[in-house]
């Protein structure tokens, strides 16, 4: 066990020295030994909660991750941030709350972390915000860290088929259109979901857990394990072992996530199809460690990525399937040996990327992902769009999809609620481009995913003939031509806050263009005179975000990265 030196470590400040007696009372007070107050204190963080399956494995997880702690000479300090699920919060006006969780659970996790000294950081998260918050809290504190998913959750079977939660949000457009009787949404209702664990397709938790392995923040292969597998408690366990090497070793997260490795972890999203999502937290995470790499730095690496994983939405599997066929090491061995990762890329296992796959060989008999010679597609899963409709990007995601050019008028809804009525009225005709404005971060406040309406509207059958286009967000499990985070948003006078109904709307997926058929002139003259709406709020945490929130370009973070540090949390 190696002999950790204190005087170097934040603790000290709470532990060592007459001046800290008081505080040391506080741990005697809980049952620490005199032993365990002078050993490195590691955070052990998890977004447990009672709100929805993909966080009520977490504690069981943390406890492991604890025991690893202390088998590696370290004292473990549990404690829990919050979660918004998406899955709950979807549809209604609580997914405003959703994107703003992930600047709580970088914030809090740094007060918990700031407040009490801790030398190091393992953290646990399950839901979609979740994932991107504790990394960015692990960057921008820079202490040793080692982040942990708590797993997808099992398939469901309906009629023998694996369905997940998005077949049953797809449900409620087929009940709508009079395509599924009653008896089957609620039969779906029922067995989409069977226990534990996120959304099971390669929504935005398991494309962020996928981003977690990739940029060398978690150990490898413990995104794969589902939540009620008991393989991933020895994930856990390790974890723990693995963030005191690592406080040994003086290796932290910045020396892991480098340029380079936010690369490595983009490609990773395209080759699986990823959630669109994963374009706004990699921006917000490189912003954490003062990297830039906004969404067309994303958007290069995905546009020179193959796309080699058959994953739902897009595809035919589930997370559990691509644990079972070799896991993202498995798809990271056949990017490295196609040079489209970086192999060099520094990893919390203190070895590099290359290193962590030596042994890993391509298994050809399975059918969940492909080598690069034999891709599904040249091109990543996912593109961006840029024209006069959005100066400064937007985002679609491809997988699957073969409806990549659309032209046609503009039908304008000013929230989501009224496009969601209109949806299940079938008011709206083929070829119609739905516009979802004033949902931006700052517009919204919270940039809100628009699945209810995108399932819907996939589940009567209209994801071939209409798009969609919003400046806020859509979920991991949106398929269809939707094309979100279009930028400038609304509420900043951007282009979509100057449409009228009726505007035609050119959309070219495969170019990267988006446009509307209107001259320089006559988008000044509108901008000339357009006025801001209302803000939404007034007060609480809503208001408060809505005036310190960047754009979407830039990962719709709320305060200056790295760059702008005077002193490092980890150096004090």
């Amino acid at each position: 066990m190696p002999n950790f030196d204190k005087s170097k470590l934040p603790s000290r400040h709470v532990t060592e020295g007459a001046a800290r007696a008081p505080h040391r009372s506080y741990y005697y007070a809980m049952g620490l030994t005199e032993e365990e107050i002078h050993r490195p204190f590691v955070g052990v963080a998890s977004c447990w909660n009672e709100a929805a399956p993909c966080n009520i494995a977490l504690m069981r997880q943390a406890q492991a991750a604890k025991k690893g702690v202390k088998e590696a000479g370290g004292t473990p300090r549990e404690f829990c941030t919050i979660t918004v699920t998406d899955g709950i919060a979807m549809g209604h006006e609580g997914m405003k709350s959703s994107l703003v969780s992930r600047e709580v659970i970088a914030d809090s996790v740094e007060l918990t972390m700031r407040g009490h000294c801790y030398d190091a950081l393992v953290g646990i998260a399950g839901c979609d915000k979740s994932l991107p918050g504790l990394m960015m809290a692990m960057l921008r504190l820079n202490v040793p860290s080692v982040f942990l998913y708590g797993g997808s959750i099992m398939p469901g079977r309906v009629k023998g088929k694996d369905v997940t939660v998005v077949d049953i949000f797809e449900g409620v457009g087929q009940f709508a259109s009079g395509k599924m009787p009653a008896c089957d949404l609620n039969e779906l209702e029922r067995h989409a979901c069977p226990g534990a664990g996120a959304c099971g397709g390669q929504f935005t938790a398991n494309t962020m857990a996928c981003v977690a392995e990739a940029i060398g923040l978690a150990l490898p292969y413990s995104s794969g394990p589902p939540a009620e597998v008991l393989a991933r408690d020895d994930f856990a366990l390790k974890a723990g072992q693995a963030v005191m090497s690592l406080i040994a070793k003086r290796i932290r997260p910045r020396d892991i996530a480098t340029r380079a490795a936010f690369e490595n972890a983009a490609a990773v999203v395209a080759a699986t199809g990823g959630s669109t999502n994963a374009a706004l937290h990699l921006p917000a995470m490189a912003n954490e460690a003062g990297i830039e790499f906004d969404l067309f730095d994303v958007a290069a690496i995905f546009k020179r990525t193959p796309y080699l994983a058959s994953l739902k939405p897009g595809g035919d599997y589930v997370a559990k399937d691509m644990w079972e066929a070799g896991g993202v090491p498995m798809l990271m061995r056949t990017l490295l040996d196609g040079e489209y990762i970086d192999g060099s890329c520094l990893t919390v296992t203190g070895r590099t990327v290359a290193e962590n796959l030596r042994d890993v060989k391509f298994n050809p008999n399975q059918k969940v992902m492909r080598d690069v010679e034999n891709a599904l597609a040249p091109t990543g899963g996912l593109t961006a769009l840029k024209g006069n409709l959005a100066p400064d990007g937007a985002i679609v995601k491809i997988a699957g999809l073969k409806h990549l050019k659309h032209r046609g008028p503009a039908r304008v809804f000013d929230c989501e609620e009224d496009c969601f009525v209109a949806v299940q009225r079938h008011d709206y005709k083929g070829g119609d481009v739905l516009v979802i404005r004033y949902e931006g971060p700052k517009g919204g406040p919270g940039m809100r995913e628009m699945l209810s309406t995108t399932a819907a509207l996939s589940g009567q059958g209209a994801g071939e003939t209409i798009a969609l286009i919003t400046d806020g967000r859509f979920s991991g499990g949106t398929r269809g031509l939707c094309v979100g985070h279009v930028g400038p948003e609304a509420a900043d006078g951007g282009p979509i806050g100057l449409l009228k109904d009726g505007d035609m709307i050119v959309i070219d997926a495969a170019a990267g263009a988006i446009a509307v058929e209107l001259s320089d002139a006559e988008l000044a003259e509108r901008k000339a005179a357009w006025k801001p709406k209302p803000p939404a709020f007034g007060s609480g945490a809503l208001y408060r975000y809505s005036k310190n929130v960047g754009p979407a370009r830039t990962g719709a973070v709320t305060a200056p990265g790295a760059a702008n540090e005077v002193r490092c949390y980890a150096d004090i």
